[in-house]
């Protein structure tokens, strides 16, 4: 019996839901990508095995034509954070996809995004390959962290010049069992750690954790 794929829809974006199209279905996703730039959906459309829809994605009832329904993955990609937001929600409270991701292009916004129950948020000064490292912890990480469900926060944590842990391997930093460090990204750079890691100033750390715990750790990490 063949195993029926993942379907992961990548909304807005060019060159980055090209990039994110392709490594996705080398991982075995079925792709539908949704653009509302015609000239985009045709150079996209060159795309082996992936589902081209020209529509703007932050409207439920283009959606809802896509068969977004109960899809695994939803990544928002378009140049607006406000719109990347709307169809985050759409997808996770109308449609019930099971996870999301966004771009933000405002740094400031990426704890917000959280708050409004995005899985995953990069900002989009980073690679945007990290959302797919991302997605893969968020798969995983009810195995790995010992916590209940709905009891885990993700933070992205900059590491400045003067903060505590600069120059610390990861088993010297006596991380919670609840806590783990789960990427690092540095430049552009996705590092998978372990505890021979070496933390340098600039990193900037996927810190995956119970809720309890969050605010000790990062003050643990960041000095304040």
């Amino acid at each position: 019996m063949m195993k029926t794929k993942k379907r992961a829809f990548l909304i807005g974006g060019h060159q980055k839901a090209q990039a994110l199209a392709e490594s996705l279905t080398k991982k075995g996703f079925q792709i539908t990508i949704i653009n509302e730039d015609y000239a985009s959906c045709l150079e996209l459309t060159e795309l082996v095995g992936v589902n081209v829809i020209c529509g703007d994605g932050s409207r439920p009832y283009i959606l809802d034509d896509a068969n977004i329904q109960d899809a695994d993955l939803a990544i928002a990609l378009t140049r607006r954070d406000e719109d990347n937001l709307v169809i985050s929600e759409l997808c996770k409270k109308r449609f019930h996809v099971k996870k999301t991701a966004a771009l933000v292009n405002d740094p400031q916004k990426v704890d917000f995004f959280y708050q409004m129950g995005v899985d995953s948020v990069v900002c989009s000064v980073t690679s945007v390959t990290s959302i797919i490292e991302q997605q893969m912890f968020m798969d995983e990480i009810s195995s790995v962290i010992p916590i209940k469900e709905g009891d885990i926060s993700i933070s992205q944590v900059p590491i400045a010049a003067n903060a505590p842990a600069v120059g610390k391997r990861l088993w010297e930093l006596n991380l919670p069992e609840e806590v783990i460090i789960g990427c690092i990204l540095r430049g552009n750079r996705n590092i998978t750690p372990h505890g021979d890691t070496q933390l340098l100033a600039g990193d900037m750390l996927i810190l995956i954790s119970s809720s309890q715990q969050e605010i000790a750790t990062i003050r643990e990490l960041v000095g304040r």
